[in-house]
């Protein structure tokens, strides 16, 4: 079984003075859901790096939680060891999945920008696009509403928020819905991770 790294939101825990790294248990069910291995990644980026680089994974899953610095967040070393990832996935052709958060930074790793938007939190929409017409979950403050290249939209809101991305140079997606959060699995989304994480370019 191949192994895929994912990213945890950091908690802040004052009364402690403690940065914790932690990750919802469904995220694990779920990329195991899709045949693979997961392993959880602490955001220290030169201990990342090093499990990048030893265990070789299939793929890398950019999870929710924590605004980014730029956008009001307080965990900039999230930020710093979730774009040196993707960094490293690129020079070595290692396919990234990105979910909420995690689109959010593949959005500003590609120099797209974020704003606020209104009624995306704890709702289901619909979707329309390239992806297929789809009710999904939804619990997210901010969006994109226009993608640079070599970013492409595969799926908005009504609104024009764009809910999936791509860029099939690098084999890099993203969606701002949570897969991990529906009461069963959809198999759409485990067989577009397992479709994502057998590629190489």
């Amino acid at each position: 079984m191949d192994i895929v790294l994912y990213t945890q939101r950091v908690e802040i825990i004052e009364s402690y003075g403690e940065r914790r790294d932690c990750a919802d248990q469904d995220i694990a069910r779920f990329i195991h859901a899709c045949g693979f291995l997961p392993v959880p990644v602490p955001n220290i980026k030169e201990i990342a790096i090093q499990m990048f680089i030893k265990l070789e994974p299939a793929g890398i899953v950019l999870t929710g939680g924590n605004s980014l610095v730029k956008y009001g967040g307080d965990a900039l070393e999230r930020d710093v060891t979730e774009k040196s990832l993707i960094q490293l996935c690129i020079k070595n052709g290692i396919p990234v999945y990105g979910f909420c958060r995690g689109m959010q930074v593949i959005l500003d790793y590609f120099g797209c920008k974020l704003e606020e938007v209104q009624g995306h939190v704890g709702v289901r929409h619909k979707l329309e696009g390239p992806a297929g017409s789809m009710d999904v979950n939804s619990f997210h403050n901010q969006g994109c509403f226009l993608l640079k290249p070599p970013l492409t939209a595969e799926a908005w809101t009504s609104d024009g928020v764009i809910e999936a991305a791509t860029c099939q140079k690098y084999n890099v997606f993203g969606t701002m819905w949570h897969p991990e959060r529906e009461e069963v699995f959809r198999e759409e989304d485990i067989t577009r991770i397992q479709d994502l994480f057998k590629k190489r370019w």
